[in-house]
């Protein structure tokens, strides 16, 4: 079970560091900015954790709501240490908004994996 978790955080962090380096190549070489792709960005990162906890659940195969909120609570906590030790800040109130709906997408992505894997 934990395996399963650990997996879909390392989906997580592959598809957002996919996501972030596309959208500074974006950024980069076209004349987009920053404030006009901030829904994308909250997009994607919504999207990177559904997939997670999606392949947590296939991964997993039962219990896809304990899947979901251990992945998503692994991964809040990834982002908790790193910028609580990195940059000597907490959470703000935004930010726990979207760890909330972080863990609701993940859950979800985990519920439907589990239904979308074979019960052998």
């Amino acid at each position: 079970m934990f395996s399963s978790m650990i997996k879909g955080v390392a989906t997580i962090l592959v598809a957002i560091i996919i996501s972030s380096l596309i959208l500074s190549l974006l950024l980069r070489f076209t004349s987009l900015t920053e404030s006009s792709l901030k829904w994308v960005t909250t997009g994607l990162s919504f999207l990177s954790l559904f997939i997670g906890g999606f392949l947590s659940g296939k991964k997993g195969k039962e219990k896809g709501i304990m899947l979901g909120s251990g992945t998503a609570l692994l991964f809040s906590l990834l982002v908790f240490l790193v910028q609580y030790l990195g940059y000597q800040t907490t959470f703000t109130s935004m930010q726990y908004m979207y760890h909330g709906i972080f863990l609701l997408l993940c859950m979800l992505g985990a519920i439907m994996g589990v239904n979308f894997s074979s019960h052998k």
